[in-house]
């Protein structure tokens, strides 16, 4: 029986997390794997079906509602991967869990902070019982360096809200505690 794995990619909006989940499990595919891609069904931003990037690739997936949905479906794959995990129930964890102990390689690719800065969702679990974790960064769009957080630009305090340029941009450390520490006319 093939070994098991769990492997993270996250990091900030705009960083190439979905492109590089896509990455991994076209590859998987081209080996003649057997590969069940899943999303959030609540993310319809770009598709209702497809994990899609910001610059348009993509991949066929599977919507489902929870966390659960993925164990029964992917059982039978070699790869199973998930997109917006941070948006999935904290059962994300176990089924990830589970589906490695059975031989699946699992990758998750989702946000590890909200626009607070703060951990979102299931991902400091996820990151924890990972075999590997893989953060990719953007780059900050006020002076260059490297993304530490997604920057809410728009009104609204909820942790969950869809976004992508128009709702979000990717902020280094220092530009970041700028935008937060600054007069409204600070350009934040």
């Amino acid at each position: 029986m093939p070994r098991g794995r769990v492997e993270v990619i996250c990091g900030s909006m705009f960083s190439g997390k979905t492109e590089e989940l896509i990455r991994r499990l076209k590859r998987a595919q081209f080996a003649h794997q057997q590969v069940e891609i899943f999303k959030p069904a609540l993310d319809t931003r770009y598709s209702d079906d497809d994990v899609v990037t910001h610059e348009g690739q993509s991949i066929h997936s599977t919507p489902v509602d929870n966390s659960a949905s993925i164990l029964l479906l992917g059982s039978n794959s070699d790869v199973v991967g998930i997109d917006e995990a941070q948006f999935f129930d904290e059962g994300i964890v176990s089924v990830c869990n589970e589906l490695a102990n059975r031989g699946v390689r699992v990758i998750v690719a989702g946000l590890d902070m909200d626009y607070m800065g703060k951990p979102f969702g299931p991902m400091p679990n996820l990151l924890c019982i990972a075999d590997e974790v893989i953060k990719v960064h953007a780059i900050c769009v006020k002076c260059g360096a490297l993304a530490y957080v997604s920057h809410r630009i728009v009104e609204g305090d909820r942790q969950f809200m869809l976004g992508e340029t128009k709702e979000y941009e990717p902020l280094c450390r220092e530009c970041y505690e700028q935008c937060n520490c600054s007069d409204t006319d600070s350009g934040c």
